[in-house]
């Protein structure tokens, strides 16, 4: 039996995470440790709340004494915590140099005296707006914005006590992900709820942003290769080589609905807006034999009827009537 340390796992992704290891490995237990922040939601988990195999955790990754208690306890660390919206982290960059950097370093100080596994969830965020290429492995960083600048400082410290301290620790990389259960300020959900209500969609810069896109459940499945395959000191890259711009997504989100397609808005781009990501994936496709499985068009489909039929996941948490001031990472 294997139990996993889950950060942030009433988060997007952490919470699909859970569902994806409870329901697909019986050798595995889960605790879920989560300060239940912007973008956490307990309905995502109900369905395990009462499994013996789960347990959920309220705290903070920066609290030394809980995380010391909670991993002495586990046999590896999956972190998703932090915080994720790039918005917020130029509007107030200080929560999210506390989570994604102080909250990493202390799981790092732990780690350097107990012999557990760390997997870091970054982003192909650290680097930067790319023009044609796609980012392998070895790509440099060029974070824009405080929130991406934040992931590549985290990188760079796991890397520090890998080296320096004999910590396993892995990192991987993913691109946007979408599909049930991720909060309404990002890009997708918002969209398909604002059309439901008949309200036209905010789009940064034309909608021209070009990003690549993944659905959830191939995610976690890229990241149990990494926590049982994965080499030491290591980063993967996760991507599924669906690069389209967002005006393409609203598009494709109208018609899924059958939505008048002129149904959005141009909206006032942000500071340090980058234009587009790419990843390239070949190595964890190469060396641990991961690979997408769920088409665009079906996660899509997907993914809209979900939030149509589940409603009560969403509408205590956001105001409809505010939602299309609120700006997303795209």
């Amino acid at each position: 039996m294997m139990k996993l340390l889950v950060t942030g796992g009433l988060g997007f992704i952490g919470s699909n995470f859970v569902l994806h290891v409870l329901k697909n490995y019986d050798e595995h237990n889960v605790v879920n440790v989560d300060d239940e922040i912007i973008g956490s939601n307990h309905k995502s988990l109900v369905e395990v709340e009462s499994s013996k195999k789960y347990k959920f955790v309220k705290g903070n990754i920066t609290d030394h004494e809980l995380m010391n208690k909670l991993i002495t306890d586990c046999d590896a660390v999956i972190n998703f915590a932090a915080e994720s919206h790039v918005d917020r982290s130029i509007s107030n960059a200080k929560p999210f140099i506390d989570s994604n950097i102080i909250g990493v370093f202390t799981i790092l100080e732990i780690l350097k005296n107990q012999k557990k596994r760390l997997i870091h969830i970054s982003t192909d965020e650290v680097f930067g707006s790319l023009e044609t290429e796609s980012a392998d492995e070895n790509f440099r960083f060029n974070p824009s914005s405080p929130y991406s600048s934040s992931k590549a400082s985290a990188e760079l410290l796991i890397n520090s006590y890998v080296t320096t301290y004999g910590i396993d620790a892995v990192i991987t990389r993913c691109t946007n992900n979408y599909g049930p259960r991720q909060f309404l300020e990002k890009l997708i959900p918002k969209a398909i709820v604002l059309a439901a209500s008949d309200i036209p969609i905010p789009v940064y810069n034309g909608g021209k942003g070009i990003r690549d896109w993944i659905f959830v459940d191939d995610h976690c499945n890229a990241i149990m290769k990494v926590l049982h395959q994965g080499k030491k000191g290591e980063s993967y890259n996760i991507s599924a080589s669906n690069e389209m711009d967002v005006l393409t997504i609203v598009k494709k989100i109208l018609s899924v609905m059958g939505k008048d397609m002129n149904n959005y808005k141009s909206s006032e781009d942000r500071p340090g807006h980058d234009y587009r990501y790419s990843l390239n994936s070949s190595k964890i496709r190469r060396e641990l034999g991961w690979k997408p499985h769920v088409d665009f068009e079906s996660g899509l489909k997907s993914t809209v009827d979900w939030y149509l039929q589940n409603k009560d996941w969403w509408k205590d948490v956001t105001d409809i009537n505010t939602l299309n001031q609120i700006q997303w990472k795209s």
